[in-house]
């Protein structure tokens, strides 16, 4: 009964799809009723004997990506194309991009090094399994927070070393300090030491780029001061890894870099792939400049911000 069923819905994709029949012109052919038809038809979708492929020529994207490629100079380019311009739709579809390409080019022996926050977090959730021998994860700044506001710190770390079997290195420290020598003192433990190395020797980076926007993720944590609050919002277009920089992506304060935890900018600046994974109108600024200072050599980002970056 079930292979007789699985052959009708079959033959009735058959004249739906390739002989382009109506769903009536199959009822009466078939001498079964229009609803069955459609009830059919589904059936062949759930069974995966039909798979629809949307070929959207706007999606053509090989010319903006060489474009944006060659004004800033990156290795490489990736668009991802969201149905529609919110933050939201475009977190999901540059984290599934962003996992994609982490897919494609890592290799045995990677150092990956990430970062956190919600579009890391969505490249993450993406990550398909590949195993791989000598695969290291490691956290590139400090993560744990007293504020409600989640960072996905702990989980980033986690679902990126699910997907490589692999143990994750965690950097358990808050991401800035209130003193410089307290900093100091910590960072001299020498599994902190082993955890921040292993940091710098990373050969992959995976981060995104912060505002300076009232509602920042950084602000909201509540480790930067009103003053220091103030001072960003005048100077700063965003962070890398917590680190603030101009429009001309010149880090921004000595004595507040001095304070967070985590890898540099200019270490960032020696990974063999700095891959930034950010989009939306709001973070264009912080985008613009981080390209321009050089600290990610792959862009993934969407179709409405990379028009703006041209």
């Amino acid at each position: 009964m079930e292979n007789n069923k699985e052959k009708l819905s079959i033959d009735i994709a058959k004249l739906y799809y390739k002989s382009n029949y109506s769903q009536q012109q199959i009822a009466t052919e078939l001498n079964i009723s229009r609803p069955t038809v459609s009830r059919l038809l589904q059936y062949a979708r759930d069974k995966k004997f039909v798979q629809i492929n949307i070929i959207d020529p706007v999606e053509d994207s090989g010319n903006l990506e060489r474009l944006i490629a060659d004004k800033y100079d990156l290795e490489d380019v990736k668009i991802a194309y969201a149905p529609i311009n919110t933050r939201d739709e475009i977190k999901k579809t540059i984290g599934a991009k962003g996992a994609d390409y982490l897919y494609d080019i890592t290799k045995d022996g990677d150092i990956i090094g990430v970062s956190w926050g919600l579009t890391i977090y969505n490249v993450a959730l993406n990550l398909r399994p590949k195993t791989l021998k000598g695969i290291q994860i490691v956290q590139l700044k400090g993560g744990v927070s007293h504020s409600q506001s989640n960072t996905y710190a702990y989980e980033v770390v986690g679902l990126f070393s699910e997907a490589f079997a692999t143990v994750g290195q965690y950097l358990p420290l808050p991401l800035m300090f209130d003193n410089v020598k307290v900093k100091e003192l910590v960072e001299s433990d020498c599994h902190i030491k082993r955890i921040l190395e292993l940091g710098r020797q990373a050969n992959i980076a995976v981060f995104t780029v912060g505002t300076v926007m009232d509602d920042a993720l950084l602000f909201r944590l509540g480790y930067i001061g009103e003053k220091d609050k103030k001072m960003l919002k005048q100077k700063a277009v965003g962070d890398i890894c917590s680190r603030f920089f101009d429009a001309d992506g010149n880090l921004c304060d000595e004595s507040l870099d001095k304070r967070t935890v985590g890898i540099k900018l200019e270490e960032l600046k020696n990974k063999e792939k700095r891959i930034l994974v950010a989009g939306s109108q709001r973070k264009i600024p912080a985008i613009k400049a981080a390209l321009i200072g050089k600290f990610a050599n792959v862009l993934i980002t969407d179709q409405y911000t990379a028009c703006e970056l041209i």
